[in-house]
């Protein structure tokens, strides 16, 4: 059964695996440089311009990762997070957002909690087996190649935003 698409007006997501293929370049420097593609930059632009909230909840902290997001427009940037739960519970009283209009973005097993408080809880194709399971949107593209811009432009379609 396919989601009702039309009630959503803010996404969260993760990083590593959602916006990234999660994979680590572990540099000399220490540092564990990431690749975003393109296309989902785009997208999460293009979906706040037109009135949506994004936020980014991940369990790791770079500081690559929050220029990248910045560059993007992204205000709600939460890296290091221990807790998505709190997090997102914090979130959603700060805006006063219905869990109801929310499209959570995970891929792993941190991400589960959260996602099952959301409406629409989606993964990329390649996302974890556990995740897959509770999810009722799932791209047909991996994460890190477009699952986000594949999501967003899905439900703006269907509200005729995009």
């Amino acid at each position: 059964m396919v989601p009702d698409l039309s009630t959503i007006k803010a996404f969260i997501f993760d990083v590593d695996g959602v916006l990234t293929d999660g994979r680590l370049l572990a540099l000399n420097s220490g540092e564990q440089a990431r690749t975003f593609h393109i296309r989902d930059g785009y997208a999460i632009r293009h979906a706040l311009k037109k009135g949506y909230r994004i936020a980014i909840i991940s369990g790791r902290e770079e500081e690559g990762v929050r220029k990248r997001l910045e560059s993007l427009d992204v205000l709600d940037i939460f890296l290091g997070v221990d807790d998505k739960m709190k997090i997102f519970n914090n979130y959603i009283n700060t805006y006063r957002l219905d869990p109801s209009c929310i499209a959570y973005m995970g891929d792993d097993m941190p991400d589960v909690e959260v996602m099952r408080r959301c409406a629409l809880a989606a993964c990329p194709a390649d996302a974890a087996t556990d995740v897959l399971a509770i999810s009722n949107y799932i791209t047909e593209k991996p994460g890190g190649y477009g699952a986000v811009r594949e999501l967003l432009e899905a439900v703006m379609k269907t509200q005729k935003t995009w």
